[in-house]
C-alpha cells in the first residue's frame, strides 16, 4: 500500500493506493496514526484502493476513532468502487459520515 501525502492539493490529504488488505493493515495503521498526530485534519483519498477486506474496513474504523479521541478530523473523500461497495456491504457509510462521490469505473 502506496500512502503519499497531497497537502498541495488540500491541507492534510493523504492518498492511498493499492490493496487496503491484512498484509498491509498494521504498517499502514502505524502511518496514519503518525499523520494524525501532525495534522488537525486528515483527509483520505481512496480513489486509488483497488482492494480492501475486512481489516482494512478495521482499519478505517480505528482510525476514525483514534481521530475522535485526539480532537481531530478524519473524512473519506474520492472512494474507489472497491472501497465504496465493501462499506456499503458492511452498512458503514453512515458511520464514517461523509459524503459518497464513487470515483472510477461501474462497481460488478
Amino acid at each position: 500500500m502506496e500512502v503519499l501525502t497531497r497537502d498541495e492539493v488540500a491541507p492534510g490529504r493523504v492518498e492511498l493506493r493499492g490493496s487496503m488488505d491484512i498484509y498491509a493493515a498494521a504498517e499502514l495503521h502505524a502511518r496514519l496514526l503518525e499523520l494524525l498526530r501532525t495534522r488537525q485534519r486528515l483527509e483520505l483519498d481512496l480513489s486509488g484502493v483497488d482492494e480492501i477486506d475486512t481489516s482494512g474496513v478495521q482499519l478505517l474504523m480505528s482510525t476514525k476513532r483514534a481521530a475522535a479521541a485526539q480532537g481531530r478530523a478524519l473524512s473519506l473523500v474520492a472512494h474507489s468502487p472497491a472501497v465504496l461497495e465493501t462499506l456499503e456491504l458492511c452498512q458503514l457509510l453512515a458511520f464514517f459520515g461523509d459524503p459518497v462521490v464513487e470515483t472510477t469505473g461501474a462497481r460488478s
